[in-house]
């Protein structure tokens, strides 16, 4: 009998463990019960609840737990038990007074308390989870962690701040502790007391970059660009090597008239290999904008043009392109549009960008045929069947054009110059072909839209 008992305790043993809410515990304790020299009936009852219970039939191991109980009301692990089973059933009154009994006779176990903290999150009953947690605290530490998420849900927001704090100084920063703090932050406002935070880690840690560009984006934030200026020119004299710093310095300089630092920093962000490319990307347009202000610059600009080929994205490219259309220089802005179609050869944007340009550049051929290639991606698409007719028509491929064309005019919904478009290029293939009469008809449809407008 005494040998079967304590197989059971070890198969229970294994099978108590709670499943754990925020904090992680440690597996290798079980729950030290001793069921005793019980009569066949209790076991027999109790194993039939683990059975039930893992076939997910929780009502009935309810019973039979209720059972063990009348039959003997002493062993912790049959209220653990019952508390688990009735959590499963949504009865958290009744599993909360499953695992206080639990407790009540071995105050000392870690997983009684565990599943009562569980009970108190899945009801929201925030108070009495904090009362719990704190219990809990020195069996592990991780429940300090749960300690912190469980103030901010009860909108303790200082108590959470505070703890946020103490596990900092125990455990080093921590990025998911910082999101929750900038989260507090946010809903209090306190902007002065996240400032303040911040420097006090640059002060106990003042080589890390990543406190300097945190503090520098907070005062750009509440808009004192001169307190976000110091601190950058700081992190350069701390940390000359940054790349990441004039992402900042440049607009600074900008604003301060001090252009040629403000190219420095911007050639420094394209060339970087550690700046990301949407990063390096909006630099570029703003150093565009900048240079279309500022036309003397533009060397400057016609420099970085050649570091930005680690861009895989293809952005960088693009805002160069824009900037060559804005020159009216289609050639090179058609090269730059063609490098981010080969970074990126399924977006629709670049891919209607190049057939535009091949068109305006009297490119038919390659027009043709991208636009071919790229209808087999976007079927749907009527600037696609617009290019290809407009791109076969000046090939002298009328049939082609047509059957493009007449394909493609039923995908055109609200948008009059397009069809007007479609019209105008079915009434030339139809010239072409000698048959007047469509090409007429075409051609006067496309003047009667005109006319509404």
């Amino acid at each position: 009998m005494k040998k079967r008992i304590k197989i059971v305790l070890l198969f229970v043993g294994i099978l108590c463990m709670p499943q754990l809410h925020f904090a992680q515990v440690d597996f290798n304790k079980v729950p030290n019960d001793d069921l005793g020299n019980m009569e066949d009936e209790f076991q027999e009852h109790f194993f039939e609840a683990l059975k039930q219970k893992g076939i997910e039939n929780y009502d009935r191991a309810v019973t039979s737990l209720l059972q063990c109980i009348n039959l003997e009301s002493t062993h912790p692990i049959v209220f653990f038990e019952l508390g688990k089973n009735y959590v499963m059933l949504k009865n958290f009154g009744a599993a909360e007074d499953a695992f206080k009994k639990a407790i009540a006779l071995d105050e000392e176990n870690e997983w009684y308390r565990d599943g009562l903290y569980g009970v108190y999150l899945d009801t929201k009953e925030y108070d009495k989870a904090i009362r719990t947690l704190k219990s809990l605290i020195k069996y592990h530490p991780d429940y300090k962690k749960d300690l912190a998420n469980v103030y901010y849900q009860n909108k303790n927001y200082k108590e959470a701040l505070n703890v946020l704090d103490e596990l900092d100084a125990e455990e080093g920063q921590s990025k998911l502790r910082d999101r929750l703090r900038n989260t507090i932050y946010n809903i209090t406002g306190a902007d002065k007391d996240r400032i303040q935070n911040i420097k006090h880690k640059i002060a106990n840690d003042p080589q890390n970059e990543d406190n300097y560009l945190s503090l520098i984006y907070r005062y750009s934030e509440l808009g004192d660009k001169k307190k976000a200026f110091e601190t950058a020119k700081e992190l350069l004299k701390i940390k000359p090597e940054s790349h990441l710093v004039h992402l900042a310095l440049y607009k600074y300089y900008l604003d301060a008239n001090e252009e040629s630092k403000a190219i420095e920093s911007m050639k420094v962000v394209v060339k970087s290999k550690t700046v990301k490319p949407e990063a390096k990307a909006k630099v570029l347009n703003d150093f565009v904008n900048f240079v279309k202000d500022n036309p003397q610059y533009e060397g400057d600009l016609l420099e970085v043009t050649t570091m930005v080929s680690d861009d895989n994205t293809g952005k960088s490219d693009v805002e160069l392109a824009k900037y060559y259309l804005q020159k009216n220089n289609k050639e090179k802005a058609l090269a730059h549009y063609k490098i981010a179609l080969e970074k990126e050869p399924d977006s629709f944007s670049m891919i209607k960008s190049v057939l535009l340009l091949y068109i305006d550049l009297n490119q038919f051929e390659k027009a043709s045929e991208l636009s071919s290639q790229a209808l087999e991606t976007y079927p749907a698409q009527p600037i696609l069947y617009l290019a290809n007719g407009v791109a076969n028509n000046n090939l002298n491929r009328p049939k082609d054009a047509i059957e493009s064309l007449e394909m493609g005019v039923d995908y055109v919904i609200d948008n009059v110059i397009m069809e007007v478009d479609f019209y105008k290029q079915l009434s030339i293939a139809y010239k072409m072909t000698n048959n007047i009469t469509k090409s007429n008809a075409f051609a006067n449809k496309a003047q009667k839209l005109l006319n509404k407008e």
